[in-house]
């Protein structure tokens, strides 16, 4: 009996036990869930400038505008303060294939503004949503028909007319949904790029390329589509696509193969075939294991002018002329000191991460993302470079960034370098976005929004 007693308080310890485990691993999922879905996934500032959307992985998208110049101080520059913040997708669950959709905002892509309210589109993995942003500052009053309270009067104790009158109220921003598209694509969109005729727009997945109607909805044109009849045949798989900044008719995508390819939408409806295949020859001395993954491309972008793709892959950041299809114009080494770490990048995924580039207004100057919250910019027409830290100290107003400099491992060490067995690879700048006139920059840095402006480098400026 004794032994029974004291086996059955050990089960009762066990159970206790176990249950206070689970609680501390539901309470430690549940924090860690939270921290995911405040990180940051995409920026986006609209084509004045006046306006910056970040998405984040949580569905939530995040209006920042610019405050106008101080009458005080009339050369500083406003600062930018939350405009309007909104939910723009949620969690769903595709039953026939049990595959959970994230509400991860994937891109955000802003409309050429029309009239007094703003338009932007927000895409998840899988569906994609048009989305109006206006403002209210007056309300009408002295309805015939309702109380003041919005309710509908009785019509036998209309006695007289009134006109209606607009009063002033508190600014009110509304964000709206005009237009849902779904139901288009199979795999995860990773793109969507509004064409330079306002009127339609591209989305693309890995294996196919959809053209969309902005006021049609229930159908889109598959405009380019690389999968094989057998899976097993697939060698690669698209990673973005834009369309041409003036051109309605051109558009480029980028695969995992490091390729670019140009397509003119004159030529077919069904663009499977190139107008130019922009690809480098690979060195065949220095061929490694990781020489595939680290030649996909992660972002193309045009330059403003037109004649200029930007593209980023693992390491390098490459700027190709429209005119030349065999070798880049260009080639900038973003973080050429991790070669020798690969295989530990490899090991933890950080070598599958997609870095983002971004132009600034006059095309002069290039800017892309890297580890321990580092983001570099390279003049193209001085060749100097910079690396630069988001960083929290950096971030105090009228703060001054200072160049940071990373040294190989075994390499001499000046003062101020940091080493790159100290880097940090959870901190990593994945998202950046320019703004389209001034020297204005936003850098994503996990859950945190850094803006930047003004004179960002001195020898950069």
């Amino acid at each position: 009996y004794q032994h029974l007693k004291i086996y059955t308080q050990l089960i009762k310890y066990c159970f206790i036990l176990h249950v206070n485990l689970h609680i501390s691993i539901q309470l430690h999922v549940n924090t860690l869930a939270v921290d995911l879905a405040d990180i940051i996934s995409t920026v986006e500032f609209n084509h004045t400038g006046e306006l910056l959307a970040t998405g984040d992985k949580g569905g939530r998208v995040v209006i920042f505008q610019r405050e106008p110049e101080s009458k005080s101080e009339p050369f500083s520059q406003g600062e930018y303060n939350v405009y309007s913040t909104f939910q723009s997708h949620e969690p769903e669950f595709d039953y026939l294939k049990s595959l959970e959709i994230e509400e991860k905002i994937n891109k955000i892509r802003w409309l050429p503004q029309q009239n007094a309210a703003h338009f932007l589109l927000s895409t998840n993995d899988k569906t994609i949503k048009l989305w109006k942003v206006s403002e209210r500052d007056k309300r009408p009053e002295g309805y015939n028909l309702k109380d003041e309270e919005g309710r509908i009067k009785d019509i036998t104790t209309v006695t007289s007319l009134q006109v209606p009158v607009l009063k002033p109220m508190d600014l009110m921003v509304e964000v709206s949904p005009r237009r849902v598209f779904a139901n288009a694509h199979t795999y995860h969109v990773n793109s969507i790029s509004v064409n330079s005729d306002y009127e339609t727009y591209m989305s693309a997945d890995d294996l196919r390329i959809n053209l969309w109607h902005l006021d049609i909805t229930d159908r889109s044109f598959n405009i380019v589509d690389i999968k094989p009849a057998n899976m097993e045949d697939l060698t690669e798989v698209i990673t973005a696509a834009e369309f041409h900044p003036h051109h309605c008719n051109l558009f480029v995508y980028s695969s995992s193969k490091g390729t670019l390819r140009l397509c003119d939408m004159r030529e077919a409806a069904l663009c499977d075939k190139h107008s130019k295949l922009f690809e480098e020859p690979e060195d065949p001395s220095a061929r490694s294991f990781f020489s595939e993954i680290i030649s996909s491309v992660s972002d193309v972008k045009f330059s403003h002018s037109g004649r200029y793709l930007l593209t980023r892959d693992y390491l390098t950041a490459k700027v190709w002329d429209l005119n030349m299809e065999s070798k880049p114009l260009e080639t900038y080494q973003v973080h050429d000191y991790l070669r020798s770490k690969l295989c530990s990048l490899y090991e933890n995924d950080c070598i599958f991460d997609k870095f983002e580039c971004a132009w600034n207004g006059s095309d002069s100057v290039i800017m892309t993302g890297a580890y321990n919250n580092f983001f570099r910019m390279f003049d193209r027409n001085t060749k100097r470079d910079v690396t630069l830290e988001a960083s929290r100290e950096s971030s105090k107003p009228r703060a001054v960034l200072k160049p940071r400099r990373v040294c190989a491992a075994g390499g001499k060490r000046r003062k101020d370098d940091i080493s790159v067995d100290s880097l940090d690879f959870t901190k990593k700048i994945l998202h950046t976005a320019w703004h389209p006139t001034e020297n204005i920059i936003a850098i994503a840095a996990t859950n945190n929004l850094y803006i930047f402006q003004d004179k960002l480098n001195s020898e950069m400026h």
